[in-house]
């Protein structure tokens, strides 16, 4: 679903992230906001003033956007739930949830917060442009507020449609899980119903384009195939979640893992290593003793004529929650780490000894061959 995303700041303990492709939507809005809705509100302000009013929507948006998020991630917190932090992206944006909610109550008080939270929002705003227009404001100063809350309004009203993962969809998840008792038959009929409503808003978007309403139709082409895919995405990271929970990481791991040695050249390491093997990541081990890991994410960043001076203990990457794992662990928690840290190998220990190495592309294998075999619980 996502691009690369960049780390803004910490709020409340969750880390807030844009992906790549809210900068487009950004400069969309400020855009559309300076030539068309402010002008459209009031005329005869300059060009300037409107492209300022344009930026400070577009903030407000990134804000109310925020807000959003940060509600469902404080309630998720406070039901018990780890949130590894929020990330805008070209549709708004999402909290990210490190696993399945543990109850259809956690999921619905989840899910209702944020739509809360944008109507609360939204009244505020329209406070204040009530008491603006008592004090007697500029009507230019009075238009961003007002758009503001009637923004936080149409994302309330958008997240309530019934469509998973939208927070409505999540909501008709909540009462399907809590009626039949099955989170997963409850996320297939909640994922169906949200593929619908994709397909549907793809079909709007071809017939707004054909009746000559290009930008509009264009943006519920691309909304309704985002809701798809991700309805979709969503009901497939259930199903490995069933599949490999309660797998120990050991069932998983190579036990012998290719090693190489701290004081290798960069140059041996490529030649006789990364092209004979065609792993992107090798353990590094001292003896019996591991101290860290190096691969083609290292690699890239040495000029290609220092490969024969390089050394490998020069350029390693020292072991971490993030590059290792126990050999108890859950294969779920092994996953959780691959998709945080876009590693696809984990290295096995036990104390500061490698016992074996585990890849995605084992845990994607078994998860492929039991839903071959229907063989889920």
């Amino acid at each position: 679903m996502f691009g690369k995303s960049i780390t803004l700041f910490k709020l409340l303990g969750f880390r807030v992230q844009i992906d790549s492709s809210w900068l487009l939507l950004a400069a969309l809005v400020v855009w559309s906001l300076a030539e068309g809705v402010f002008p459209s509100l009031h005329e005869g302000h300059s060009t300037l003033t409107y492209w300022a009013l344009g930026v400070l929507g577009a903030l407000g948006l990134f804000l109310s956007l925020i807000l959003h998020e940060l509600s469902h991630s404080i309630v998720a917190r406070r039901r018990g739930m780890p949130i590894r932090g929020i990330t805008l992206f070209i549709f708004g944006g999402v909290a990210h949830m490190e696993d399945e909610p543990p109850s259809a109550k956690t999921e619905f008080l989840m899910a209702v917060a944020g739509p809360l939270a944008s109507v609360a929002i939204a009244v505020c705003l329209y406070v204040g442009y009530l008491a603006g227009v008592a004090a007697g404001l500029p009507d230019h100063v009075l238009d961003l507020p007002y758009y503001l809350a009637f923004i936080n309004v149409v994302l309330a009203g958008f997240n309530l449609l019934p469509a998973f993962p939208l927070d409505g969809g999540r909501v008709f998840r909540a009462l399907l899980w809590r009626w039949k008792g099955d989170i997963r038959g409850a996320t297939r009929i909640a994922a169906s119903v949200g593929s619908a409503f994709g397909i549907a808003l793809v079909g709007v978007g071809v017939l707004a384009f054909f009746t000559g309403n290009f930008v509009g139709g264009f943006w519920w082409f691309l909304i309704g195939l985002f809701l798809r895919g991700a309805a979709r995405s969503s009901y497939q990271q259930l199903l490995t979640r069933q599949v490999l929970e309660g797998e120990p990481v050991r069932r998983f791991m190579v036990s012998e893992p290719k090693t190489v040695d701290p004081d290798l050249s960069i140059e041996d390491l490529v030649e006789d290593y990364i092209y004979r093997y065609h792993h992107d990541v090798f353990p590094v081990t001292d003896g019996s003793r591991l101290v860290g890991c190096i691969g083609v994410p290292q690699l890239r960043e040495i000029p290609r004529s220092e490969w024969g001076e390089r050394r490998v203990e020069d350029h390693l990457v020292p072991c971490s929650d993030a590059n290792t794992i126990s050999a108890d662990s859950d294969a779920v928690k092994a996953l959780s780490v691959m998709s945080r840290t876009g590693n696809s190998r984990l290295m096995i220990t036990e104390g500061d000894r490698l016992v074996g190495i585990v890849a995605l592309k084992d845990l994607l294998q078994l998860l492929s061959v039991k839903i071959d075999l229907n063989d889920i619980k």
